[in-house]
């Protein structure tokens, strides 16, 4: 069985979108939130996923003592520290073509700068903000009549499908690739990333 952590502080939904895609799959997911009652952890429970509390300076003495396959950071507001970082393998999805637009707020920042090109990065983490070495991206593209909360939505929706697929190729081992996104519909209910596309 594989372990993986979901280390967020805010909301709970790429965590959602992971719990759908393995919920059938021989994996055990925990949901860590450095915010006591976040919307993280309540979704968390209302899934029926294990969840803790983990203050930002517990972080190396929880990940010393736990063993997870991989550790992903799903809107976690703080930087690792390096000591952290060495206990294992952390991941990250950013609501950008990294490396455009690093940082906090860049769904907004990236629409209102004029792009019309923007999309979601997965990467690994290091100790440089969103600049570790990038695993999969995949575009979205902004038109002239296109509003904001069009463009929002879909950065999400598109983080939703992606990020578990990939989360998945790095438990297997296994090189992530733009056909593994495309051949993932989301009428197969054992695959599903929760994204909304088949609706």
């Amino acid at each position: 069985m594989f372990r993986i952590a979901i280390l967020g502080s805010a909301s709970g939904q790429n965590l959602e979108a992971i719990y759908n895609y393995f919920k059938q799959k021989d994996v055990e997911i925990t949901a860590l939130s450095d915010i006591e009652n976040s919307d993280f952890l309540y979704k968390a429970k209302e899934l029926g996923v294990s969840y803790k509390y983990l203050p930002y300076e517990m972080n190396f003495e929880y990940f010393s003592s736990h063993d997870f396959n991989l550790i992903a950071l799903s809107d976690y507001r703080r930087q690792l520290q390096n000591n952290v970082l060495e206990l294992g393998k952390f991941i990250h999805v950013h609501p950008s073509l990294l490396p455009a637009f690093k940082g906090p707020d860049a769904i907004n920042r990236a629409f209102s700068s004029g792009v019309k090109v923007s999309g979601v990065t997965v990467h690994w983490v290091n100790e440089d903000l969103d600049g570790g070495k990038i695993i999969a991206q995949y575009p979205v593209l902004i038109g002239n009549l296109t509003h904001f909360d069009e463009y929002e939505k879909e950065i999400h929706q598109l983080e939703d499908l992606l990020y578990p697929i990939v989360i998945d190729k790095i438990l297997k081992d296994e090189v992530f690739d733009f056909q593994d996104l495309l051949s993932s519909n989301c009428s197969n209910s054992s695959s599903c990333g929760g994204c909304g596309r088949c609706n």
